[in-house]
């Protein structure tokens, strides 16, 4: 039985006089010609890689964007949104392409129309690439926001709020159609 002066770790319901066991290692199968390739391409990365893969994707992303011009376009044209073109409903991301177009040519209220919460994480996003790539890079310390699981929480409540708030049809949510 448990005193009441043991404190209790509400993560593993363990108490603190037994730590909780370590985690088990990660085994790297490595006896493969492609594996082995792999583990030494990584070892001999320079540290800027990962920003500059992630840029990459993002700048691919982009191009993608200017050239499909979705803000031309609906959500049964192409491409398509499985769940608008199924269900008839916006999904909770339904425009963030559009919103990302918009974004691209500087028009906030449009992307803003398009998909309010893409545009509000935006900047978040843009500020953590940035802070994580100096650091990684030129071991430069930018403050880093301290984003704990209360506040993803609260952020993807909201974005399911959104999602439902934006299939309503009456007045003041018809704002919120894509």
């Amino acid at each position: 039985m448990m005193r009441m002066s043991q404190a209790i770790d509400p993560t593993f319901g363990l108490s603190s006089a037994a730590p909780a066991p370590p985690p088990a290692p990660v085994l790297i199968r490595s006896d493969d010609p492609f594996s082995r390739f792999m583990l030494r391409m990584w070892a001999r990365s320079p540290k800027w890689t990962a920003p500059l893969a992630v840029l990459v994707c993002f700048a691919g992303g982009l191009a993608y964007t200017l050239a499909v011009r979705p803000a031309d376009s609906g959500a049964a044209s192409s491409p398509t949104c499985l769940v608008k073109l199924t269900t008839g409903f916006d999904c909770p991301g339904c425009g963030g392409t559009r919103a990302f177009w918009f974004l691209a040519h500087g028009n906030i209220p449009a992307a803003a129309r398009s998909h309010l919460l893409a545009v509000f994480a935006a900047p978040f996003l843009v500020y953590l690439y940035i802070a994580w790539s100096v650091n990684l890079v030129w071991k430069r310390r930018l403050p880093m926001p301290q984003i704990g699981p209360k506040a993803i929480s609260f952020f993807l409540a909201a974005w399911g709020v959104f999602a439902v708030l934006r299939n309503l049809p009456w007045a003041p949510f018809t704002w919120f159609y894509v």
